[in-house]
């Protein structure tokens, strides 16, 4: 069954993570992803660590489900024949430095002239003005000027980055779900537009329901509290690492049940859930101080028994054998035609009726040139003949 995007056609001129996880995920939904990537070099990600017969696993995975298209931009009949697959598209996507398409002939004005309707998508580090514009934008930059490397500041009180490329990742995200809501939008008008996002925006916008509660209501009578350390939330057991958590009154008191501990419920630091988060690092070392005295399977088997949000701390490895992402077929194995067997995870959502599919691995570079040029009309001498010229790939 087709998936739910299935008859959009997407121009992805989009490199590294944010770009090409936001048209993986509607690639995997069904849409036409045909990635254009520069001669000889292609996506930066094609050269990460953990290639296997020059293939990289992040290119892999972020990746699939498209069709690679080796076109030089940087000459003007690259440009045309950009121009001619845009004819036939629904939506274009690019995360170029703003200014940047402009210069090379590919700004919004330049494609809607040849697909009026177009929907056209810029991705950006930190938007189209101000003093950041110009910058070079990479994860840890906007982990910095989020707030969110010092949401995760240590004990002493010095910022940490997050280890997983949290902005990139939420700009996909969230510029997944705008290009699909532009394309509904067009489906219900007749009328193209002009999305922009910057990293910045997406995950200031992510951060802020918890992390700038004590920022949302502006007068004296504010609250501003520090947002609770996760790391606190990370407890050693006799042989491991769980955690559990109490947010509600009935949460706490089966914690106060599990822990054995009926003295901290007639703590009045801990009767209100507004005093247990205040008084968070004590009631925090408390718990520390119990659940080093069982195995992890013993606590988490009375947590469970009182309804207590837990869970064991699982490693890389531990997650591949666990029962619960078994249980939801997450994991998927395949075999890639250039890098052998590999595994993956599965599209997250699950459509009923369209269901989004893992259908081609992440290509070559250039391997769907000759097809999707084909495409447009684009003959066998004149194809020749731009190879041949450098023009494509």
């Amino acid at each position: 069954m087709p998936g739910p995007l299935s008859g959009f056609r997407v121009i992805d001129v989009t490199q590294m993570i944010s770009g090409p996880m936001a048209t993986m995920i509607l690639a995997d939904q069904g849409a036409d992803v045909i990635k254009v990537e520069p001669p000889g070099i292609g996506d930066l990600t094609r050269a990460l660590a953990g290639r296997k017969r020059g293939m990289s696993p992040t290119f892999a995975v972020a990746n699939r489900n498209k069709r690679s298209v080796a076109i030089n931009l940087k000459d003007a009949r690259g440009v045309d024949l950009l121009k001619r697959m845009v004819a036939r598209a629904d939506l274009f996507v690019q995360n170029f430095r703003p200014g940047t398409v402009e210069r090379m002939g590919i700004g919004e004005g330049a494609l809607r002239a040849v697909k009026p309707d177009l929907v056209y998508v810029s991705i950006s580090g930190f938007g189209e003005r101000g003093p950041y514009v110009h910058k070079r934008t990479y994860d840890p930059v906007i982990q910095a000027l989020s707030g969110l490397a010092s949401i995760q500041a240590d004990e002493s009180g010095r910022p940490r980055m997050m280890r997983v490329i949290v902005p990139d990742k939420v700009t996909a995200l969230t510029a997944a779900q705008a290009m699909t809501a532009a394309l509904l939008a067009r489906e219900r008008t007749g009328q193209g537009q002009h999305v922009r996002l910057a990293m910045l925006d997406a995950v200031i916008s992510f951060i802020w329901p918890e992390s700038m509660a004590g920022y949302t209501f502006i007068g004296p009578d504010r609250a501003i509290t520090r947002p609770p350390n996760t790391r606190d939330l990370v407890f050693r057991t006799a042989d491991g690492y769980i955690t559990c958590g109490a947010v509600s009154d009935s949460e706490w008191e089966g914690l106060c049940r599990a822990l054995e501990r009926p003295e901290w419920l007639e703590d009045d630091r801990f009767k209100t859930p507004a005093g247990r988060v205040r008084f968070a690092d004590a009631r925090l070392e408390l718990a520390a101080e119990v659940l080093v005295s069982k195995t992890s399977a013993e606590w988490l088997a009375r947590l469970d028994a009182e309804q207590v949000p837990c869970a064991p701390i699982l490693t890389r490895e531990d997650l591949l054998r666990d029962p619960q992402v078994a249980a939801n077929q997450m994991i998927v194995e395949s075999t890639h035609p250039r890098a052998g067997a590999m595994r993956q995870p599965r599209p997250a959502a699950r459509f009923e009726a369209t269901p989004a599919e893992l259908r081609i691995p992440a290509p070559t570079l250039g391997e769907h040139t000759d097809s999707v040029l084909g495409e447009i009309g684009v003959d066998q001498p004149e194809l020749d003949a731009m190879r041949g010229a450098g023009i494509v790939a």
